[in-house]
């Protein structure tokens, strides 16, 4: 059931402004809560200058020196880093916490990021590239995807393919549809 209905018009037009508007600074203790309850997450290691303006009270220099610090090989790993980091007490980002995601990433993912693939467009070369995708499932995937049109999702992906639980398990990090 969907308990977004009820929403008085004021709230339901600032829950269209969160879900539609990446910019949208949030401006209050109740956008705040809204956004929470809609699962806007800001990662914290991984944040452009964007995403920390969107929290209320920070300015553009502390968001591009998070941005920057982050660049330069700091790993945030909760939010009293974050209050260090821009000399604030830490009790002016508690409110924030629950937007505030903290994910680790090995050095190596950060120079070689995963390539994230489309099989609905992805060439058979394309897709030989991708971890877990050797030539033949390469040509297998697109083969299918010409004759029996797009896949819907991974399931349906799966599904048409003949693949295992796990194959899809290694393969569902590499692919959207």
């Amino acid at each position: 059931m969907n308990n977004w209905l009820p929403l008085n018009p004021k709230l339901q037009k600032l829950r269209n402004r969160l879900l539609n508007d990446p910019y949208y600074r949030l401006q209050s203790g109740e956008e705040i809560a809204m956004a929470i309850k809609l699962g806007i997450q800001i990662d914290a290691n991984q944040a452009t200058v964007d995403d920390w303006l969107r929290l209320p009270g920070l300015s553009i220099h502390q968001a591009r020196s998070l941005v920057e610090l982050s660049r330069s090989g700091v790993k945030f790993y909760c939010v009293e880093d974050i209050a260090v980091a821009l000399a604030i007490p830490v009790q002016r980002l508690e409110p924030l916490k629950p937007l505030l995601s903290f994910i680790f990433y090995d050095e190596e993912s950060l120079i070689n990021p995963t390539q994230i693939v489309n099989p609905n467009t992805a060439t058979v070369e394309k897709l030989a590239q991708v971890p877990f995708i050797d030539l033949s499932l390469a040509q297998a995937v697109v083969q299918n995807r010409l004759s029996a049109g797009p896949y819907g999702n991974l399931v349906d992906f799966q599904r048409r393919l003949s693949l295992s639980g796990d194959a899809i398990a290694q393969l569902m990090y590499y692919l959207r549809f």
